[in-house]
Formats: structure tokens, sequence, C-alpha cells
């Protein structure tokens, strides 16, 4: 709304409310990693093997194994009980449960009901947001969060875990977005790309690099979910200085609350703002909110054939990078090291990505974003999973491992956090925030995939990233087929959606395009000179 950016121009757009509430979604960036991660890290599998009939003092085998060790013909092929080599004295819930082996699915099944529930979780605290506002579902998704995980320290079947994980899951998403919402919102539009990226650069990162050592230093994922659920409790005290977001506000016609928040800020960054400047503003959205027509519904985006095939390769990019993201991240054992410190080392991507994206996105384009990085990651993790199948277990050989599982997990980050702004600035202005949720719930829907893909490694052991490197490389040719969207105004209405980019082929990139019309003008500044010389010689 370009009412509300000119009011708070005036309340201040980047001041002393901003920075605290740049501060604030430090913490949120913080513990949201590690709620996310949680899944992963309450599930590492340790090396295993099978106890029946064997003294506790055995040399432990090298690699894991479903079978006693010390089989004879009437050696029974089942195991009763199995066991461990702890990571670093980390005593992780399948090594508790016994989910190894024959009961290796229970985990898997929990793990996917946990994005059972951000898919269910992301539809109904979304709605409940334009409902009740952003402000009250931040604190209330954080509170699931925290329920949830707090009530799977108490699982000790596999109907409690899947039920516990799925409530737990329903908070994430909203967790974060939100709060990014109203950071967003209330800071100059000038500097909310840098502002936000720097905040989730950094302190996503520490979060997520600090997650497994947090486990270490607690012994057992018991203790790992209750230290990182428990801080969760500062997020209701936000609301003591968070204001609930001014766009909502008058898009429900409660203008008294709107000014008031307003009067908030302005207070808290030190400005005096008239009366007059208030009941102006109130005044322009109600003539600005009685001249709207009735919004289009979702499923108006697939009226059209363009926007229908655009929207459609939205929705599959989406679940792809999603998907990908899920995996590579969780994707930690398997390669020759700790799992703990491949975890950290893996995390380390994410501050160079959001760094990369603040420096090339606005200069190449986001089409060229999207398919580079999707392409970069799908080659690489492809690449790791042939060295997986034909390399054999060395120093040099883990150290590449790492190194290309890194670097994939690099450009699948960079692909995660462009394509986000690739959507919402593709789809059309007029159904932009359903658009945009219903990309985001794919996503999340095709994440559900994603510790089956994980389990495949027991069948094939460079199948998961065989899988994904196909489909990060399916995803990065779809994206030459999208428009794109840098330099350019963006599409408001449906029209504007169907018709925008309809000269764009594959290989139109931003970058190019810049070289091709400056080259273009210097073609018609120089045959206007001819021209003109022409008609002087023909003159005289």
């Amino acid at each position: 709304m370009l009412e509300v950016d000119k009011i708070l121009e005036k309340c201040g757009d980047f001041s002393r409310l901003q920075m605290i509430m740049l501060l604030l979604f430090c913490v949120i960036n913080v513990l949201s990693a590690l709620h996310y991660y949680s899944q992963t890290i309450i599930s590492f599998v340790p090396k295993y093997w099978c106890a029946d009939g064997l003294p506790a003092s055995i040399e432990s085998p090298v690699d894991s194994s479903c079978l006693p060790l010390n089989r004879n013909i009437s050696t029974p092929n089942t195991c009763y009980s199995y066991n461990y080599e702890l990571y670093m004295g980390y005593q992780s819930f399948p090594s508790e449960m016994d989910w190894v082996c024959a009961d290796a699915w229970k985990l898997t099944l929990g793990q996917s009901m946990f994005f059972v529930g951000s898919v269910v979780g992301s539809m109904v605290l979304g709605y409940l947001a334009d409902v009740v506002g952003r402000l009250p579902i931040l604190i209330v998704a954080n509170l699931i969060a925290m329920t949830g995980n707090l009530l799977t320290i108490w699982s000790t079947n596999v109907t409690l875990f899947c039920m516990f994980r799925m409530i737990s899951g329903i908070a994430t998403d909203s967790n974060f977005v939100m709060m990014y919402i109203l950071v967003m919102e209330y800071m100059r539009p000038s500097v909310r790309t840098l502002g936000l990226s720097i905040c989730i650069g950094f302190f996503y990162c520490l979060g997520s690099m600090a997650a497994p050592w947090i486990a270490v230093l607690m012994r057992s994922w018991r203790g790992f979910l209750l230290t990182t659920s428990l801080p969760l409790l500062v997020v209701p005290f936000f609301y003591l200085i968070v204001p609930e977001s001014i766009q909502w506000l008058i898009s429900k016609q409660k203008y008294d609350s709107a000014v008031v928040c307003l009067k908030r800020v302005a207070k808290i960054n030190g400005r005096h703002v008239e009366e007059s400047a208030y009941a102006e503003f109130i005044e322009e959205c109600k003539c600005s909110q009685q001249n709207q027509k009735a919004s289009p519904h979702l499923l108006d985006l697939f009226q059209t054939p363009r926007l229908r095939r655009h929207t459609l390769i939205l929705f599959f990019k989406s679940m792809v990078i999603t998907l990908c993201y899920d995996a590579v991240s969780r994707n930690v054992q398997g390669l020759g090291i700790s799992p703990f410190v491949m975890f950290s080392l893996s995390a380390t991507a994410i501050l160079p990505a959001c760094l990369l994206i603040i420096a090339l996105q606005d200069r190449i384009g986001r089409k060229a974003m999207a398919s580079a990085s999707l392409l970069l990651s799908g080659i690489f993790i492809s690449v790791t999973g042939g060295i997986i199948f034909a390399a054999s277990a060395s120093d040099k050989t883990t150290t590449l491992l790492v190194s290309l599982s890194v670097v994939g997990r690099f450009g699948v980050t960079v692909a995660y956090n462009s394509g986000a702004q690739y959507a919402t600035e593709l789809i059309p202005t007029c159904v932009r925030g359903q658009g945009v949720a219903a990309v985001h719930v794919a996503g999340y829907a095709f994440t559900f995939f994603s510790a089956y893909i994980l389990f495949t490694r027991s069948v094939f052991s460079p199948l998961p990233e065989i899988i994904l490197g196909v489909l990060s490389l399916l995803g990065a040719c779809l994206c030459l087929l999208l428009p794109e969207t840098l330099h350019r105004t963006l599409p408001t209405s449906l029209e504007d959606g169907e018709n925008f980019g309809k000269n764009d082929r594959w290989y139109t990139f931003s970058f190019l395009e810049g070289r091709t019309q400056s080259a273009a003008t210097l073609d018609t500044q120089n045959a206007k000179m001819y021209s003109q010389s022409t008609e002087s010689a023909v003159y005289f």
C-alpha cells in the first residue's frame, strides 16, 4: 500500500523500532532453525549391530548390521536387541527405542508426519493470520512448536511419536514467516532485502550450526528438545514491542487500531506526527478501498494457458526446491564423517548463499539465479552419489564427498531463498497472497517424501543423491520456461499475468537483455547518423 509507506516515512521507517524488530527477527531465526532441525538431530542413527548372544565388551564391527554376528545354520536371522556406537556419547531417539532394521519404518513415518503437520499448519495458521492478525499467530505458532517438542519427550510408541511430531510440525513456517512479514512491512523498501537477508544469513546459519552441538552437550535427544524448546517462551513477550501489521488492520477496516500502532511507532522512533496526518492517511485508505473491485480467486490462475503454465511451474519448482533443501540439509550420514561435524559444515553454506543473493540477484535476474543455482546443486549432488558408489572409504574420498555435499547445499540454499521472491513477483498482485501461500504449501507437502528418499540409501547407497540430483536438474530446466521479472513492471491483474513476458524465450536473461538493448540502441544511433549524413550529401 502506497499510503502505508507514506505515513511510515513520517513515523520512521528505518529507525529505533525497526532496529529492535530486526534484533527480534534475529532471535526468531535462531529459534526457528533449532526447531526445524530438531527433526534431524533427534533422528541420528549411530552405528549398530545385533547384541543377541554377544558379550557387552565385544569389539564393534566395521559396518552396521541387522543380523547376528556369529551366525550359523541354527542361528535365527531375527535380532531382538542391538548395541550402538553413539556419536560423541549422544543418545538419539532411534538408538534408545531400537528403531533400526525391521523397525526403521517407524522413524521414517514419524519424520513424514512432521511435514504433514507443516502442510496443515501452513494452511490453517495462514488462514487464521488473515482473520485474527499476524502477531497473535506468530506467538501461537511458536507456542505450538514448544508444546509439540515437549510432548515428544514423552513418546513411548510410534503412535505417540507420530502424533506429537505432527503437532510440532504445525508451527513450521508460520513461526518464522509471520515475523518476516511484520519486519518487512515496517521497513523502508530500499533496505528490506539487505536487512532481512543479513538477519537470515547470519542468525539462521548460527542456529543451524549450533543445533548438533547443543545435542552433544545435553547428551540425549530429550535434553536437546528441552533445551531448544524452553527459549520459545520469550516469543509471547514480543507482543509488548512488535506492532500488528498496518496493512492487515487497514484491510480489515480497523482504522483506529492502525492509528494506535502508527503513534506507537512514532513514539519509539522519537518522531512527532500531526493528528491531521493520521486523519489524512485514514481518508486515503478509505477512498482506496472504495475503489477496489472484488478480488479474484486462486483458481483464476488456472483459467488462461500461459498463466496456468507459469503457476504449475512455480508449484513444481517449489516442490523440488523445498524437497531438495530439506533432504540435503538432513543428508549428513553415510559420507564417512561424524554427522554432527557434517551438519555444521553443511550449515556454513547458508551465510554465503544469502550474501550471494544480495550481490547477484538484482544484477543477473531471478531467472538466471534460480536456474543456475538448481543446475549447480543438481550437478554436485549427482556427482556426490557417483563417488559414494565408486570410491573407497579413504580420507581423500571423505574430504571430496564433504566438499561436494556442502557445495550442493549451497546451491539448494540459494535456489530456496531466491525462489520465494521470484514467485512473489511473478504471481499477479490481485491473487499474490493466495498464490504465494499455495506455492509454499505445495513445497511443504512434497517434503513428506524427503524421509523416504533418504531411506532408499539402505537399498542402494547413492540412490538419494541420484534422485535429488535429477530433480534439481529438472527444476533448473523448467525455470528456463519462466519469464524474467527484474526491472519490469510486475503483473497486477490476471490479464497482466497472462501477457507478462510474452516475448521471452527460454534463453532470455536479464543480464543478456541489457547488453542486447545497449547494442540495439547503438545500432539505432549509428543508423540515424548514417541517414542524416546521406540526406546531407543529397542536399548538397
